[in-house]
């Protein structure tokens, strides 16, 4: 497999998995505020994973050039 593909689907799990790992916290969570807002936190790690993703993705080199 292209070492490119690997990273797009190890940051696509990650991404999901930080996703359900936060709604999982938020809700169990139930009426305690801080329970709520570490789960909000995780939530937060989904687009900074994505964008890491993507800042590495743009600096690598391309296989067909």
């Amino acid at each position: 497999m292209k070492p490119q593909l690997i990273l797009k689907a190890a940051m696509l799990i990650a991404a999901f998995a930080s996703f359900v790992l936060s709604v999982t916290i938020y809700f169990r969570a139930g009426d305690d505020v801080l329970g709520r807002l570490n789960g909000i936190y995780v939530g937060i790690w989904v687009p900074s994973i994505l964008a890491l993703g993507a800042l590495i993705l743009a600096g690598s080199p391309r296989s067909g050039q």
